[in-house]
C-alpha cells in the first residue's frame, strides 16, 4: 500500500497521554490508521503526562492497556511493535511554563504539531498559554479540544475567547466523536444525494422525529466528573444536538466546512426557547437505582463510588423540542439519553405522517412509515413500509427494507476517532464544531438547566436495565406517540 499523505513531519501531542481516553480510544485509533497506511510516515505520537516515567515505562503502560481496545482481527505483534516505535513520552506539569521546554525539545522543528487536549477543560487556557510561551504554536499548528467545553454559556465563551488568543478559528478542532461515525456522515448523502427523500423531508410529511442515545453502562470511573455535569451537559448539549442539526439542517451550498456549519448554526438558533412551564411539561430528568443490567445485578447511581448520597444529578433526560422555521413547523423532536438503560442503542427515527385517507380502513397491523437510522451497536438504515400479508384478503403488515452498511461496501470502515484524527491532520474542519455553534447550543441549554434549578425537583427514579422513568413514555403519549422500542 502507498500513503496519500505528504511526508511533512507530524507530531500528534496528546495532553493526558496516560488517561482513559488516550489508551481506550486515541491510541487504538492511531494504531488502526498506522496499519492501514493512513498515518503519515514521519508522524510521531507524543504522550504528555504528570507521571515521572521514562519512554520505556510509558510504552509498557500503553502495551498493557491499549491492545484490549483494538479489534482482534487487526492486531498483530509485529504491527503493534512497529507502531510503538512512533510513541514518545514527555513528563511535565501542564501548569508549569518552564516544563514546556522539554516538550519543545521533543517536537520536530518546522513540523506540523497537532495538540490534542484530552484533559479537563479548566486546563485548556493554561496549556495554550504555555504552548505559546514556549514558541510551540505557529500558523500550521492545530489544537483539538475534547468535550465538554464549559459547563454553561459563560464558561464556554470564556474558554473559546482564551483559546482564540493563541489559535485562529481555523486551527481549532472542537471534537464530537459522534460526528465521525459513518452513519452520521452518511446522513448528508442520504438526505441530499437521493431525490426520493428531500421533497418529503419536512412538515407536514414528517410527523415526529426521535433521537435516542442509550447506554447500558453506569458512570463507572467517570463519577467524579459526571456528578458535576449530568446527562444534559454530557450528552444533550453536544452529541444529541449535533445529530438534530444534521437531521434538520437545510441543504448547504457546498460541502465546505463553513457552508455546512452555517446551516447547522441556523438550526440551533431556530430551536424554540423554553420557559419554566415548557420545562416542567416537556422535559423529564431521571436517575437510575439498583437493578439488573445485561443479566447482572448493579448498583444505583447514589451507591456508585465518588457519588454523594444526596446527589440530584440526572443520569437520564428526555425532552420535546421544536424548531421554529418553515421546514419543521409543528414537528416535535424527541431527544432521549440515559445511563443504565435496557441496552446500548443509538438511533434516529423519522416517522412519516399518516395518509390523509386509506382505502384499507383501519387495520390492526397498520403502522406509519419510518426511516430507522441505527448508529450503534450496529450501523444500518432501514425503511419501514406496509405490504400485503401473504394469503387471502388485503391484510397489511410491516416490512423493513434494510441497508446493512457493513455489507454495502468491501472498503474498511474506520472508527469515529480514527476518521476525525485523520481529518485534523488533513486540515478538514467540516465535522468539528465552530465557536458560534457551540455557543448557540449552550444558549438553548442554559435556560433548561436554570429552570431545573428553580423548580428544585428530584430526578425521577428508574431501575437500572429499564428504558427510563415512566414519565418519558407519558411525554410521548400526550401526542399519541411512543418511543420506537415500545411500538
Amino acid at each position: 500500500m502507498t500513503t496519500t499523505f505528504m511526508t511533512t513531519d507530524t507530531d500528534i501531542v496528546i495532553f493526558g497521554g496516560a488517561g482513559d481516553l488516550s489508551f481506550r480510544k486515541l491510541v487504538p485509533a492511531l494504531y488502526m490508521a498506522h496499519i492501514h497506511d493512513k498515518l503519515p510516515k514521519p508522524a510521531r505520537i507524543v504522550g504528555i503526562g504528570r507521571q515521572a516515567w521514562s519512554r520505556e515505562e510509558y510504552l509498557a503502560f500503553i502495551d498493557q492497556h491499549s491492545p484490549a481496545f483494538i479489534e482482534k482481527e487487526s492486531f498483530t505483534a509485529h504491527d503493534w511493535q512497529e507502531f510503538l516505535q512512533r510513541l514518545v513520552y514527555v513528563s511535565l506539569d501542564v501548569t508549569k511554563a518552564s516544563d514546556y521546554t522539554r516538550l519543545k525539545e521533543a517536537c520536530t522543528p518546522n513540523g506540523l504539531q497537532v495538540f490534542y487536549l484530552a484533559t479537563a477543560p479548566s486546563l485548556f487556557t493554561q496549556i495554550c498559554a504555555n504552548l505559546s510561551g514556549a514558541g510551540l504554536i505557529n500558523a500550521q499548528s492545530r489544537v483539538v479540544l475534547e468535550k465538554p467545553l464549559g459547563v454553561d454559556l459563560a464558561s464556554a465563551r470564556s474558554i473559546n475567547a482564551d483559546v482564540a488568543k493563541y489559535f485562529d478559528e481555523q486551527q481549532i478542532y472542537r471534537i464530537d466523536h459522534y460526528l465521525g461515525k459513518e452513519t452520521v456522515q452518511n446522513l448528508m448523502v442520504l438526505r441530499f444525494g437521493n431525490a426520493i427523500f428531500e421533497p418529503l423531508w419536512r412538515a407536514p410529511n414528517i410527523k415526529s422525529i426521535q433521537i435516542t442515545v442509550a447506554e447500558s453502562v453506569g458512570v463507572g470511573s467517570r463519577a467524579g466528573f459526571y456528578d458535576g455535569a449530568g446527562a444534559m451537559r454530557d450528552m444533550i448539549q453536544n452529541h444529541l444536538l449535533q445529530l438534530l442539526c444534521i437531521v434538520a439542517m437545510e441543504p448547504p451550498i457546498s460541502l465546505h466546512a463553513d457552508d455546512v456549519r452555517d446551516e447547522k448554526l441556523k438550526v440551533l438558533r431556530s430551536l424554540r426557547k423554553m420557559d419554566l412551564n415548557d420545562i416542567k411539561r416537556d422535559t423529564v430528568r431521571g436517575q437510575y437505582t439498583a437493578g439488573a443490567s445485561e443479566g447482572v445485578a448493579v448498583k444505583g447511581y447514589k451507591e456508585e463510588d465518588n457519588v454523594p448520597a444526596t446527589s440530584r444529578t440526572e443520569t437520564f433526560v428526555a425532552l420535546r423540542a421544536h424548531i421554529d422555521n418553515a421546514r419543521w413547523a409543528n414537528v416535535p423532536f424527541f431527544l432521549r439519553t440515559g445511563k443504565r438503560m435496557q441496552k446500548r442503542q443509538s438511533e434516529i427515527i423519522i416517522e412519516f405522517a399518516d395518509q390523509p385517507f386509506s382505502i384499507f380502513g383501519k387495520t390492526p397491523n397498520q403502522q406509519p412509515n419510518r426511516l430507522i437510522i441505527s448508529l450503534q451497536p450496529e450501523e444500518s438504515i432501514q425503511l419501514e413500509m406496509m405490504v400485503k400479508e401473504p394469503g387471502s384478503g388485503m391484510h397489511l403488515h410491516p416490512v423493513k427494507l434494510g441497508l446493512d452498511l457493513q455489507q454495502s461496501s468491501d472498503k474498511r470502515r474506520a472508527e469515529a476517532y480514527e476518521r476525525l484524527l485523520m481529518d485534523v491532520i488533513k486540515g478538514r474542519l467540516t465535522h468539528f464544531m465552530r465557536r458560534d455553534e457551540l455557543e448557540a447550543a449552550w444558549t438553548w441549554v442554559d435556560p433548561i438547566l436554570a429552570g431545573w434549578k428553580e423548580l428544585d425537583e428530584k430526578p425521577r427514579e428508574y431501575s437500572a436495565g429499564s428504558w427510563g422513568p415512566a414519565a418519558s413514555s407519558a411525554l410521548m403519549a400526550r401526542e399519541n406517540l411512543m418511543w420506537f422500542e415500545e411500538t
